[in-house]
């Protein structure tokens, strides 16, 4: 998820009670909740450093309690006061478990076995960013602010109601995310139920858009993917689908992902499709490209490997980038 939404998330830890077990006990849960995407400073590096770092080491499970600890000791040192460390570990790494929940919700996925297993893990549920989650915690922040204007003109004098809001919008972020997930499941079970492609689907998800009753359904097949996009208020229609099949296998397709930049676009990609074309400024050569379908398409790519192949099959370029996504994990 982005950071607003993990920063808002361990603000209302705090006002839920856990800010009491030691002192800075707020500025410890936000940043706890922040805490993993420390790693994000790999984005000076380029887009290979990016893909390979970001949601690495500091995204698993073995790192929470060193990342709760540098939490503490950063609070520690930056606000010069004495924390209780044990509380204040144990807060930290409620707070950076809830990032890693919130980041598995959402297409990008986490790697929690690091550094045994490179797996992703992703639900599918919700955009990185999602207005609606938002609003919810929004409203949560204004509302108590608002309690304390409205106090104050009538006279009385009392505790700001921010404890009973936060708690509100920490159960409500829970509720809308179990939605999203039943909803998830049935975009899934309508693409499960068709034929793509004239082949049955050998996996299928939905991949989720702002709206949550709208979603962009994917089904694999032996060449390839279907996406079909699906309003869970309407008619499904498998005949919408749009069918992108992977390029053969040739020498090109392996020179180019015998490259840096494929190898590291390989440890990301959890939906690709390859595509082939003659390069368009040198004769009989190739253009090799690899797209994951979770942020743009082959005609309107997010992330993307590219390299130039001869009919020698050798390599002239290859590169990483990281455009603007336009797929259902734009978002």
């Amino acid at each position: 998820m982005d950071n607003l939404t993990h920063s808002l998330v361990g603000l209302f830890l705090a006002r839920a009670g856990l800010k009491r077990f030691t002192p800075r006990g707020t500025a410890i849960l936000v940043l706890g909740a922040n805490a993993p995407d420390l790693d994000a400073v790999s984005w000076f590096g380029g887009p290979a450093a990016y893909l390979h770092w970001h949601r690495n080491i500091t995204h698993s499970v073995i790192a929470l309690p060193f990342m709760a600890l540098l939490t503490v000791a950063i609070v520690r040192v930056l606000g010069r006061q004495q924390v209780r460390w044990l509380p204040a570990v144990l807060i930290a790494m409620i707070a950076v478990a809830s990032h890693l929940i919130l980041d598995l919700t959402n297409v990008y996925g986490v790697r929690l076995a690091l550094p045994f297993s490179g797996h992703w893990w992703h639900w599918d549920m919700t955009p990185i960013v999602d207005l609606i989650i938002w609003a919810i915690l929004l409203l949560a922040v204004v509302a108590p602010m608002f309690g304390r204007l409205v106090g104050s003109e009538i006279g009385e004098r009392r505790k700001a109601p921010g404890a009973g809001w936060a708690v509100t919008a920490l159960v409500l972020l829970t509720a809308f995310d179990y939605g999203r997930y039943v909803l998830h499941g049935r975009a899934a079970a309508l693409m499960d139920s068709r034929v793509y492609d004239d082949a049955a689907p050998l996996s299928v998800t939905a991949f989720p858009g702002e709206n949550p009753l709208r979603w962009m359904g994917t089904a694999q097949t032996p060449n390839g993917y279907a996406q079909v996009p699906i309003n869970l208020l309407g008619r499904f229609n498998p005949d919408d689908a749009v069918v992108f099949h992977n390029a053969e296998r040739t020498p090109a397709v392996n020179a180019a992902m015998a490259t840096k930049p494929f190898q590291t676009f390989l440890e990301f990609v959890q939906f690709p499709i390859w595509v082939t074309e003659p390069a368009p400024d040198m004769d009989r050569a190739t253009v090799v490209r690899l797209v994951d379908l979770r942020f743009g398409t082959p005609a309107a790519p997010g992330f993307e490997a590219v390299a130039t192949v001869t009919d020698r099959n050798q390599v002239v370029n290859s590169t990483l980038s990281m455009g603007v996504p336009s797929g259902p994990g734009a978002k």
